[in-house]
């Protein structure tokens, strides 16, 4: 094993291999005995193909060429699609039109609005008759926030028409629902300035005689995937016991819990579409649950009985139960990527059906993470996923420790999660450790450790990201002096936050497409987050004070570490003024900054030459930093650093 300083180690994991072949699966339906799903496309510029594969193992794309099965409700979208019977409905990116496609053909079913884009649609399901089909649309009457209605239509799913509105009035709606009998809708539904995962409302309307009934939700309970049953009884998710677990209704019946336990079985609604259970025909119930950052999969028998079911992953999305009793699912291990694979959950059994794609790469490149528990300020503690360095070929100099990368995650109410991940790998491979914090108000340990955020946005997360730093450091598995911090949205905020400190352990910082100024999002963002603020900082304008605290742009003096920023032209959530104050507010006072703009992406980059660019520039940034030389082999370009 060779010699070499950290962060100059070779590796197959280059750029080029992020990309190549690379998909990100996001939504899967079983339609009869075929079973359909998405496909994100890096080298097709980002666009979401529909597939599906026959029982013969034949896989089809369907979508015709210029189409992308892609919502902007919420600007991040979700549930984009659904098929029965072979047709497939799907909301096309560009027009945001519903379409159906049937016999190699897309129809429009929803009419052209005045503007382009205004209606725009998702969530859908067919009646049992598949005559019609019910879903949210998001229509836009102007630019600002509240020029945006949110409400739940009815369509015929098989001829073009004018849709009929069934629900207007609340904020936000979501998951429309229709039961088998055809006579009732369900659906969820939420008031600023809530978020789906804080207060939600699963309510029910006699389709007949129009009469409302709130089932379950209300302040502080967030309820989720409501899905109707053969029987006529209502399940859904609730975290009224902390933790996301699984009940039903029946009618005349109270609500009674399906599955209680002390871990998560719910995600957090930042896209439409979740279905992390599904009841198989003999009454049974799959569900996933995730405990100390990693996802189990768990058989409820018909009696209640819980067992594990022993699989090779860590990570479970989209479960859909077959008709032989299988489950299909969305799934990934840390040593793979996620993949749509079959599951017997009486024996564990394994099919894939659409396999991870094949590195070709040693194992001995990729890095196992670690789940950590840390102390914090206040008593609190908080947790992350640690990457140690990885490579058969290279160690470090003797004495030396790798540097570190403290990763923060989006949303900020999102979860690091323990699932192959080449944008990870090739950071380690190269001979840097990573540390992915869930830090207080992350999703996954339950909602008391979630609304550890509320009020102490910039606060909380920032000490937690401080403290997983300083806890590597102190055991002797990382570097103290060669720390950088990096992070994407929220990310890209607590990266800011944490740079503008006097005592920031952080020798460098990359920001992606963050938020540096509270005051500007609070006036100017998109309406699912335009309220968002108001729990994690405080109202406004009334708390305009904390806002101005909080606020990076605000500490421009206490910046003296070198900062890359990177950032999508038309992201409509943080838009490129964010990013472009700070460069510019860094440019005058002569720190080391870096800014990349990438036309044609928005809120995270989609297309592979951006994805490429991004990685690479970063690199080369650190390389420039931290002083160490970049692999010759990869040809990659350098970055300016201006102010270096």
């Amino acid at each position: 094993m060779t010699t070499a300083p950290f962060g100059s180690w070779p590796t197959p994991i280059t750029s080029e291999l992020v990309v190549s072949a690379a998909v990100r699966l996001g939504a899967l339906h079983l339609d009869g005995d075929d079973v359909v799903w998405d496909e994100g496309r890096p080298s097709e510029g980002g666009r979401t193909q529909i597939v599906r594969r026959t029982p013969d193992n034949t896989t089809t794309d369907l979508l015709p060429d210029g189409m992308n099965a892609r919502s902007a409700v919420h600007e991040y979208g979700g549930a984009a699609w659904w098929a029965r019977d072979g047709v497939v409905w799907f909301v096309n990116w560009d027009d945001q039109r519903l379409y159906r496609l049937a016999d190699g053909g897309a129809t429009p079913l929803t009419p052209e609005p005045a503007t382009p884009r205004a209606d725009r649609y998702a969530d859908g399901d067919l009646s049992t008759d598949g005559a019609t089909v019910v879903c949210v649309r998001e229509h836009h009457d102007g630019p600002a926030a509240t020029d945006v209605r949110n409400e739940i239509v009815r369509l015929d799913a098989r001829t073009p028409g004018t849709p009929e509105v069934l629900v207007t009035g609340p904020d936000f709606v979501a998951a429309p629902r229709v039961s088998p009998d055809g006579l009732h809708l369900a659906w969820v539904q939420w008031n600023h300035p809530s978020m789906p995962w804080d207060s939600t409302e699963l309510v029910v309307r006699n389709l007949r005689t129009g009469e409302e009934t709130v089932i379950a939700g209300g302040k502080g309970e967030s309820v989720a995937e409501p899905r109707w049953q053969a029987d006529g009884s209502l399940w859904f998710l609730s975290d009224r016991t902390d933790w996301w677990n699984l009940y039903r209704c029946a009618p005349g019946v109270d609500i009674e819990p399906v599955v209680r336990i002390d871990a998560e079985i719910g995600v957090p609604a930042w896209v439409f579409g979740s279905a992390r259970y599904a009841v198989r025909p003999d009454g049974s119930t799959v569900f996933a649950r995730r405990r100390n950052g990693y996802d189990g999969l768990v058989l409820r028998s018909a009696d209640g009985t819980l067992t594990d079911i022993d699989t090779p992953f860590s990570l479970f999305g989209a479960l859909r139960a077959a008709p032989d009793g299988t489950v299909v699912v969305l799934a990934g291990a840390p040593e793979q990527e996620v993949g749509v694979h079959r599951i017997d959950p009486g024996t564990g059994a394994v099919e894939a059906l659409r396999a991870p794609r094949d590195l070709r790469v040693d194992p001995g490149y990729l890095s196992v993470p670690e789940h950590i528990t840390f102390p914090s300020d206040d008593g609190r503690t908080a947790h992350a996923l640690f990457y140690p360095p990885a490579n058969p070929d290279r160690t470090g100099p003797d004495g030396a420790l790798p540097p570190l990368l403290v990763e923060i995650h989006g949303g900020p109410t999102s979860s690091a999660v323990p699932v192959l991940s080449t944008s990870v790998q090739y950071w380690t491979s190269r001979g840097f450790a990573v540390v992915d914090v869930n830090y207080g108000g992350s999703t996954g340990y339950g909602r008391a450790f979630r609304e550890e955020l509320l009020g102490n946005w910039g606060v909380v997360d920032v000490a937690d990201c401080l403290a997983a730093a300083r806890w590597l450091a102190a055991r002797g598995r990382v570097d103290g002096g060669r720390m950088a911090i990096r992070g994407g949205s929220a990310g890209g905020f607590t990266t800011l936050a944490a740079l503008a400190r006097d005592d920031t352990p952080f020798a460098a910082g990359a920001d992606h497409f963050g938020v540096a100024d509270l005051e500007a999002l609070a006036t100017d963002t998109h309406k699912f987050e335009s309220r968002y603020l108001d729990r994690l900082v405080g109202p406004y304008p009334q708390d305009r004070d904390v806002y101005v605290e909080r606020s990076p742009i605000h500490h421009v003096e206490r910046f003296t570490k070198p900062l890359i920023v990177l950032q999508g032209m038309q992201d409509p959530i943080v838009p490129p003024n964010q990013s472009e104050k700070i460069v510019d507010a860094l440019r005058e006072r002569k720190v080391p900054v870096a800014y990349l703009l990438f036309d044609g992406e928005q809120h995270g980059f989609r297309r592979s030459e951006n994805i490429r660019r991004a990685l690479d520039a970063e690199l080369s940034f650190y390389a420039q930093v931290l002083g160490f030389n970049l692999p010759a082999e990869e040809g990659i370009e350098p970055v300016v650093v201006e102010n270096l």
